[in-house]
Parts: C-alpha cells; sequence; structure tokens
C-alpha cells in the first residue's frame, strides 16, 4: 500500500505545486526520490510528531495540501491535540497518513501496534477516515483526501487483497462478493483474510456477501441499511478494538435508523492491548482475526439462529 500511495502522490505533486509531504525521521530508502524531485514539497522534521502537525497546521493555513507521514500510532495519537485543535478544529486541507495499520508493525510490540486509531479519530468532528483494503484503494483514496479539502486519516497496512480496480469514492464502500446469508464487513488490509473465510464458506453452503468499508468516516450508511434489510445478518471484521471501531460505526447506523440485524457479531481484538509480538499473520490467528477464525465464527453464529 505504501508503494501505491507514494506512486499516486508523486503524481499528483508533479502537477501541484501546493502538495507538502512532511515525515518524522521515516522514508529513508522510501522518500529519497520523492526528495530530489520536489525539493522544496518535502521535509523530514525528525523524530517530533506534535511539531510536525503544528507545521502541516501553518502550512495549510497558507494554502498548502499538506501530507503528514509516520509510523501506526506516532502521527496520530502522539500528537492528538494538535489534530483537534489545530487541524480539524480550522478544518485545514491535511491528511495523516499512518504507515502500519493493525498489526503490521507485530514483532515491536504494544506501541507498534494500531488498534485504537479508528476509533479515537473518527470521533473528531471534521475528519474523514480512511482503510483501504487494496494497494489501488490506498492510492485512490490519497488523491480523494488531497482534493476533499478537509482533515483526512489514511490507514495504510502491509497486508492487502487483490486488486479491483472500480469506481473509488469516499463515503462509498466497494462490494467485493455478492451473498444473501450474511454480510461481512470490513476495513482495511483485512480485507484479504475475509475474501478468504468468504470463499471457505462458500464451500461449507454459506453465500456471504463482502462489504470493504474503506472509509469508515463517513460511512456508507445506504449499503448497511440495504444488508440488514436483505441478507441474514452482519459480521463485521476489523484489525482494531472492536469498541469504537467499523463495528461500533456499523451498530451505530442499525440502532440510529431503527433496524436490526436478524444476527450481529464484531470480530476484532477484544477490548485488550495486545500484549505480544510476532508477524502479523501470527498475531491475527492469535487474536482470532484470520481466515479460519472468522469461519468458524461466522458458522458458530448462524447455527445459533438456526
Amino acid at each position: 500500500m505504501r508503494d501505491a500511495f507514494l506512486d499516486k502522490l508523486t503524481q499528483l505533486a508533479t502537477k501541484d505545486k501546493d502538495i507538502v509531504l512532511l515525515t518524522a525521521d521515516l522514508g529513508f530508502g522510501v522518500f529519497e526520490a520523492f526528495e530530489s524531485k520536489f525539493p522544496g514539497q518535502y521535509f523530514n522534521v525528525g523524530v517530533a510528531e506534535q511539531n510536525m502537525t503544528g507545521l502541516a497546521a501553518g502550512l495549510a493555513l497558507e494554502g498548502k495540501k499538506v501530507i503528514t507521514y509516520s509510523i501506526g500510532n506516532f502521527p496520530t495519537l502522539r500528537c492528538l491535540e494538535q489534530i483537534r485543535n489545530d487541524a480539524c478544529y480550522h478544518g485545514l486541507n491535511i491528511t495523516i497518513v499512518a504507515s502500519g495499520g493493525g498489526f503490521s508493525y507485530g514483532s515491536l510490540g504494544m506501541s507498534h501496534h494500531t488498534t485504537e486509531d479508528i476509533a479515537i479519530l473518527r470521533a473528531l468532528p471534521a475528519i474523514s477516515v480512511v482503510a483501504p483494503g487494496t494497494a489501488w484503494e490506498a492510492g485512490e483514496a490519497i488523491e480523494a483526501l488531497i482534493n476533499n479539502s478537509g482533515v483526512g486519516y489514511l490507514r495504510l497496512d502491509k497486508t492487502t487483497a487483490t486488486n479491483i480496480e472500480i469506481k473509488f469514492a469516499l463515503g462509498q464502500s466497494i462490494r467485493y462478493k455478492e451473498g444473501k446469508d450474511i454480510t461481512l464487513f470490513t476495513t482495511g488490509g483485512i480485507l484479504s483474510d475475509v475474501i478468504q473465510a468468504s470463499e471457505l464458506l462458500q464451500k461449507q453452503g454459506v453465500n456471504a456477501s463482502v462489504v470493504n468499508m474503506h472509509t469508515v468516516k463517513p460511512i456508507d450508511k445506504e449499503v448497511i441499511i440495504t444488508s440488514v434489510n436483505e441478507t441474514g445478518g452482519i459480521v463485521t471484521i476489523e484489525e482494531h478494538n472492536i469498541d469504537g471501531g467499523l463495528g461500533g460505526a456499523i451498530a451505530e447506523v442499525c440502532m440510529d435508523n431503527s433496524i436490526m440485524p436478524k444476527v450481529f457479531l464484531r470480530i476484532g481484538l477484544d477490548d485488550r492491548y495486545s500484549s505480544i509480538v510476532g508477524s502479523q499473520d501470527y498475531l491475527k490467528a492469535y487474536y482470532g482475526i484470520n481466515q479460519n477464525a472468522i469461519v468458524k465464527k461466522v458458522l458458530d453464529l448462524l447455527s445459533i439462529k438456526n
């Protein structure tokens, strides 16, 4: 996803000199070509994410379209006050990019496990929250967020599903598979596990719809309501804490519109910190959110329903 993001950003920066990329002591071996090509549009601020966000706000107030970039929790939770007070309150054109959503940096421990970001940032007024599921979506997302003029959060993952290049728009989901028995809603790179789970479910006679909510805020209310009315229930899957994440956002839509899914289940990190280390795949399996765990939980849910 990172490479697709950078390729699209490079294309955009070639045409628009107001685009500025800020990074916090990262990008060595990644951003050198961008820095060389756009020396006045790239600044490495060092290990100073809060300062980076303040600098982004100043540049945006002068008409620049600013991207801040760092690993997972560092451009987000570390500088939440600056995002809230300086960026969102003033409605500035700043896109916060976190490289390494969920367990992408699983071997580096809890400080690098990005599992509360969606919940915390979507609570801020005047922000778009986007977690693409494919490399193609990542490229489309950065262009959409830059053109959206307000504050955006782009959560990049180290895993991706296979690209399907169809219409991308902020606030509109993408349906990757049709099905009537259950709807699997997901966000981020774990889309790959969800698609695999849907294929395994198909072999067991369960026809699952797969919908990727690349935009968690603003959320696609229409597809949620349609799925409640036309399928056997809703399961949400996210590489994130279940409290306040995608599952919570979808539950809010259901309650606000007085609709009740036949069954409803949230799959994610169960209100806990990830206290162990390991690869991204290992941690997804350990915490019960990989394709095999999804299949088992969906089958258990449907057996209770029936």
